[in-house]
């Protein structure tokens, strides 16, 4: 139970603005993203809360904030605070995605200092770039005996400690909501990332992935920063 309490919950969500945002007058706007970043800026003090921008990379969403906090309470009191904000009032969440953190049970033969699936809290690096997706797994993966599971997972492992540039956060969604997993990358290397999912793909564990999108490829950078991006 001691590890349940030191547990967080991780939040991604995704907005995009509403077209109509863009033709209020510039002082308006500014007004809006200044209100709308000082709520951000607030909370960072007390939980994980970074900024990412999606503009130019997907079509459904702008920017998205992952969040790391200790009670589902938190996470709603931000949500709240920023829907009412001016800009708020514009912005639609096309998706979200709730989870918690969990010490894997696969990693025990691969420890190592920092080693995923060891921590119990968001900790978030500086790279520049970050890749998000939810995950599902097959129901035969979990009729599987476990023996045959950690041999899959041991080859998933060394396979991801090729790519040292690439640090990957996994949580867990069962039963807080549709996918099983969240998995998020960072890496200053757009292309160490792509290499890496694609040497996993030939990995014996990918014939039992059901479902791993969508992908969003997000580009961190303050909140301010971010905001701009949205153009108008």
């Amino acid at each position: 139970m001691a590890e349940q309490e030191t547990r967080q919950f991780v939040k991604y969500t995704f907005y995009k603005v509403d077209p109509q945002w863009r033709r209020l007058p510039e002082a308006e706007r500014a007004d809006g993203k200044r209100e709308f970043a000082a709520v951000v800026d607030e909370f960072s003090g007390s939980m994980v809360l970074r900024s990412y921008s999606l503009v130019g990379m997907r079509g459904d969403a702008d920017f998205m904030l992952w969040q790391g906090a200790d009670t589902l309470e938190d996470v709603q009191q931000v949500a709240t605070r920023l829907v009412s904000t001016h800009l708020g009032h514009y912005l639609s969440t096309p998706h979200s995605f709730l989870a918690m953190t969990r010490r894997s049970q696969y990693v025990a033969q691969h420890r190592h200092e920092g080693q995923e699936g060891t921590r119990l809290k968001v900790t978030p690096g500086q790279a520049k770039y970050f890749f998000v997706y939810p995950f599902v797994k097959t129901t035969e993966w979990y009729m599987l005996p476990a023996e045959d599971r950690q041999r899959m997972m041991s080859e998933h492992f060394r396979i991801g400690h090729k790519y040292p540039s690439v640090k990957i956060n996994t949580s867990y969604s069962f039963g807080l909501d549709d996918p099983e997993f969240m998995v998020a990358f960072e890496s200053d290397s757009p292309s160490d990332f792509l290499e890496l999912v694609m040497e996993l793909r030939h990995s014996e564990a990918r014939k039992y992935t059901l479902r791993d999108t969508p992908i969003f490829t997000c580009i961190q950078m303050p909140i301010g920063q971010t905001l701009d991006t949205l153009g108008g």
